[in-house]
């Protein structure tokens, strides 16, 4: 509900293109730094102390945007929201993979995407209709509420201690870091992929604007429905035949969706390229998730997870900063298809490690 309609707070108060970029960029940023100690502290302190911190600091960040009357305590207030998002994200992306069995993870990581980006698709649609036909306040006071709401369900959840490390009898222990080295490459990818992504939740309700569509919600909603149709059948796909069956179909998907984007002059143009955008991200996304778990001991689960989305906001961060700028030196429609060449640096790096032969 926030991603679409801070950027307008923002932009009411007076703040330009670039400003709008650093609310949804310091957000990122700040949930990146906070990331690989979320998923150290996960692996050794423990699930449940780590997730309901992160929501508690949510929690008092969201309630802190009805009471800012400033650009720079939106901004102020956007890193400490960063860092909740980044805890509590982190917590449940760990918890949901030690749940899910092993044979079936792509299929389930692939439902928890689901409940996730859905969530993501639905919500702005719902953020922009409060925004226009009731203001701000109501946004923050709603948003609040879900908020403690995911704090109230947390409890009914049975999550598991901390996993110990399995090392044979007399093996030295390794000195194991805040990032997990096997989770690098699988986030590379998703890093590609972020920074377009972070350029269309940044950006989207302004082009829409420069665009002349009326009801830019409806991209939102096209996205959503595609989410839960793809969903099920990729993550079925990534269990049975492998990664690249779904990573290599998602890109040209994730491609076309952002050309379409940049042509958009129309709805029925914009829901094209949502239907696109979303059978693409929505199969790519939650299937890197599952090969970086499945990459790693569960005893990393926690520093693997907090390696992939890292990577994931510093895409998102880096999208909302760099892209904004291309937007104030020439339009929004160039900036999305530009952001084509960020797929197809997806690509090369994909099939180049194919081309290699390596297997995990």
């Amino acid at each position: 509900m926030l991603i679409p309609t801070l950027p307008v707070y923002v932009s009411g108060m007076g703040g330009d293109d670039t400003q709008v970029g650093l609310v949804i960029g310091m957000f990122t940023i700040s949930a990146l730094l906070i990331r690989p100690f979320a998923g150290r502290w996960l692996d050794t302190v423990g699930r449940r102390k780590i997730l309901l911190t992160g929501l508690l600091i949510y929690i008092l960040s969201v309630i802190g945007y009805y009471f800012t009357a400033a650009v720079v305590l939106v901004l102020l207030l956007r890193v400490v929201h960063g860092f909740g998002w980044g805890m509590t994200t982190t917590s449940y992306g760990t918890i949901v993979a030690d749940i899910i069995p092993p044979k079936r993870r792509g299929e389930g990581m692939g439902y928890y995407g689901l409940s996730a980006n859905l969530a993501m698709a639905l919500a702005p649609l719902l953020g922009i209709w409060l925004m226009e036909e009731y203001g701000f306040g109501w946004v923050f006071g709603i948003s609040t509420g879900l908020a403690v709401l995911a704090l109230l369900l947390t409890q009914l959840i049975t999550i598991a201690p901390p996993v110990k490390r399995d090392t044979a009898a007399g093996a030295p222990a390794q000195k194991e870091g805040l990032f997990e080295k096997e989770a690098f490459f699988p986030s590379f990818l998703v890093l590609f992929l972020a920074i377009s992504y972070g350029g269309i939740v940044s950006f989207i309700t302004l082009f829409a604007q420069e665009a002349g569509i009326a009801n830019v919600g409806w991209f939102f909603l096209a996205n959503a429905v595609m989410l839960m149709l793809v969903r099920p059948f990729s993550g079925k796909l990534f269990d049975r035949k492998g990664h690249q069956w779904v990573l290599l179909p998602g890109a040209v998907f994730t491609a076309a969706g952002l050309l379409l984007l940049s042509y958009t002059d129309s709805l029925p143009m914009l829901i094209l390229s949502a239907v696109c955008y979303g059978i693409g991200f929505g199969a790519i996304q939650p299937s890197l998730q599952a090969w970086t778990i499945n990459r790693v001991p569960p005893h990393r689960r926690g520093a693997a997870n907090g390696t992939y989305f890292s990577a994931f906001d510093l895409g998102i961060g880096a999208g909302a900063i760099l892209l904004g700028a291309v937007a104030k030196l020439t339009s929004y429609a160039i900036m999305y298809r530009l952001s084509v060449l960020l797929v197809v640096g997806y690509l090369v790096a994909y099939v180049v490690y194919l081309v290699r032969g390596v297997q995990r």
